[in-house]
């Protein structure tokens, strides 16, 4: 009766921790922003904190082509199968297309990244995705579309929006920001988190203030150029809709 009892606990208990297991899975967690907003060195400030002060294990993967260095080793980096410079001398584009013109051809083999992505499901906590700062990737692009459908599909993902504070300082570029936020937000239609970066340099309690007190953006926006009126009305329609 004993042993038989015993074998009955233990084999609830291991029911128990393989249906924990498989239930478990690394969350992704996508970097989208404006070029220049420091989505680099935050994803690499990101993954130093996550292993090092949370005990997370982190996976990382890089979707810029462009890129020269990076502050962090990519476990997967598009780098390693697309030559952006020879995407410009083949198709004859610029940087801005041919930036677009290799994620679109990346996008066809994302298969792949998705299956060893797949196969780090219950091995990682977060898989770290970086992404270029040409941001029309995920508003109009197919190849962003792409990318964040698969990835959805297949892992928990969400979207981490990384603002320049100090050029947020601004009302017209905090604006243009949310502007863009929103057009991702509601392309994406994932769960979505807007970060301001550099605050060591800028103080980004401002910007906040901005986002969600009309009145206070109304004081700082000057009136003296036409574009201005028109970040007026975008900002009252943002907070309305909000």
């Amino acid at each position: 009766s004993s042993s038989s009892s015993s074998s009955s606990s233990s084999s609830s208990s291991s029911s128990t921790t393989s249906s924990s297991s498989s239930a478990r899975s690394a969350v992704v967690v996508v970097i989208v922003g404006m070029a220049g907003s420091g989505k680099t060195t935050f994803v690499a400030g990101l993954q130093r904190h996550l292993r090092e002060v949370c005990g997370k294990r982190v996976y990382t993967v890089n979707l810029d082509p462009a890129v020269v260095s990076l502050g962090y080793e990519p476990n997967i980096d598009i780098r390693d199968t697309v030559d952006y410079k020879k995407v410009m001398q083949h198709y004859r584009l610029g940087p801005n297309g041919a930036i677009l013109t290799s994620l679109n051809l990346f996008a066809t083999k994302f298969g792949d990244v998705l299956q060893l992505l797949e196969q780090r499901r219950a091995t990682h906590d977060v898989i770290l995705v970086d992404t270029p700062g040409q941001i029309e990737v995920f508003t109009w692009s197919a190849s962003g579309t792409i990318i964040l459908e698969s990835l959805s599909a297949s892992l928990p993902t969400c979207v981490c929006y990384v603002l320049d504070t100090p050029r947020c300082s601004r009302p017209v570029t905090l604006m243009s920001n949310m502007l863009y936020a929103c057009s991702v937000l509601y392309k994406a239609k994932l769960p979505f988190l807007g970060c301001f970066n550099k605050v060591d340099v800028a103080n980004h309690r401002l910007c906040q203030e901005w986002m969600v007190n009309y009145d206070a953006f109304q004081v700082r926006r000057p009136a003296t150029h036409r574009s201005p009126i028109l970040t007026h009305s975008l900002q009252h329609i943002s907070d309305t809709d909000t």
